[in-house]
C-alpha cells in the first residue's frame, strides 16, 4: 500500500455550516487559502445548497470567486441537485460532491426523501457533471449509526456505496455522522465494502462525538484506507448530541499519521497556527488536542 494519505479538509464547508453567527466570506476565503498553503491537497470550499437550508453558505459564489481555482489544491463543493450543480459550474467548480444516507429515517429527515429517491436525484447530477468533465464524490451519512434508528446494517451501506459508484462517483466518503462507531465496527465495514469496491475509491469521515475517531481511522488505515476527511481545529459540532465534538481535527489526524510514518504533504506547524487563527476568528475553543499541545510547546 502507498505510504501517502490524502487528507480531505472539510472545515470551510462541513465545519462552518453549523456556526450560528454568519462568518464573513473574506474569513472563509482566507481560511481556505491558509489551509491550501499548509499543503492540504483537497480543501472543500462550500456548498451550493439553497440559502434557506443553510444561510451560512449563501455566499458560495462569492467564496469561489475569491479562490485561485488553478492552484494545485482541489476545491470540491457540495451540490444537492441539478440547480446546485449549475450554480457550481458557473462559479468555476471542477469537482463536486453529492450526498446520500444509509439510514432511511435520516434520509427522510435530512433530505425529505427516501434513500432510493435520493439516489434518483443524484444520478442525473452525477451524469451531467461527468459529461462536463467534473469529478463527483459521494458522501454517505450514518454508516455506523443513526440518531433515529440506532445501528445500521452494513448491507445498507454497501448498497448505497455501490449505487453511488454506479452513478458515476469516483470516490465514496463513509460518514459516521453521530460518531458512535468503534474501531471493530469500522473495520468490519471496510472489510465488507472492499470485497467489491477498490480501497482507492473509499474514504472515511469520522466524527469524534464519543472520542473514537482516531481509533476508527487507525483501524481503517491498517486495512489500506488512504483517504481521510477531517476538519481543522475540529470545526463543526454534532447537531444530534448537544455540546458534543463533531468532526475529527485535522491536526490530530496529521499527528497520528506522522507517528505512523505515513506521508501527508502537510506542514503541521502551519496547520496548528491556522487552526488557532480560525478558532480565534470565530471566538470559540480550538478543539484540536494536538494543535493546542504543539502550539503551547512552541511558546
Amino acid at each position: 500500500m502507498s505510504d501517502f494519505v490524502t487528507l480531505v479538509e472539510v472545515g470551510p464547508r462541513d465545519g462552518l455550516q453549523n456556526e450560528k453567527a454568519i462568518v464573513p466570506a473574506a474569513t472563509k476565503i482566507e481560511l481556505i487559502k491558509r489551509l491550501s498553503a499548509c499543503g492540504l491537497p483537497v480543501v472543500e470550499a462550500t456548498s451550493f445548497v439553497s440559502p434557506k437550508w443553510i444561510p451560512q453558505l449563501a455566499d458560495a459564489a462569492e467564496v469561489m470567486a475569491g479562490l485561485d481555482l488553478n492552484s494545485p489544491t482541489r476545491h470540491p463543493v457540495l451540490v444537492p441537485n441539478l440547480q446546485g450543480l449549475e450554480r457550481a459550474v458557473q462559479s468555476g467548480a471542477r469537482e463536486v460532491a453529492v450526498f446520500a444516507a444509509a439510514s432511511e429515517s435520516f434520509s427522510r429527515k435530512n433530505t425529505n426523501c427516501s434513500i432510493e429517491e435520493s439516489l434518483e436525484r443524484i444520478r442525473p447530477v452525477a451524469a451531467e457533471a461527468n459529461a462536463q468533465g467534473i469529478r463527483v464524490r459521494g458522501y454517505i451519512s450514518c454508516v455506523l449509526g443513526c440518531p433515529y434508528e440506532g445501528k445500521i446494517a452494513l448491507s445498507a451501506v454497501q448498497h448505497v456505496s455501490e449505487e453511488l459508484l454506479r452513478a458515476g462517483c469516483f470516490e465514496i466518503s463513509l460518514g459516521d455522522t453521530i460518531g458512535v462507531g468503534t474501531a471493530g465496527q469500522a473495520r468490519d465495514l471496510i472489510r465488507l465494502l472492499s470485497g467489491n469496491i477498490p480501497l482507492s475509491q473509499l474514504a472515511v469521515h469520522f466524527h469524534d462525538t464519543y472520542g473514537q475517531a482516531l481509533a476508527n481511522i487507525l483501524a481503517c488505515l491498517e486495512l489500506g484506507i488512504r483517504t481521510v476527511d477531517s476538519s481543522v481545529a475540529g470545526l463543526g459540532g454534532c447537531p444530534y448530541a448537544k455540546g458534543a465534538t463533531g468532526n475529527v481535527a485535522t491536526e490530530d489526524v496529521v499527528y497520528l499519521l506522522q507517528g505512523l510514518g505515513l506521508e501527508t504533504g502537510v506542514d503541521l506547524r502551519a496547520l496548528c497556527a491556522t487552526g488557532q487563527w480560525i478558532s480565534d476568528a470565530l471566538g470559540r475553543d480550538n478543539n484540536s488536542r494536538a494543535g493546542r499541545a504543539l502550539l503551547k510547546r512552541q511558546d
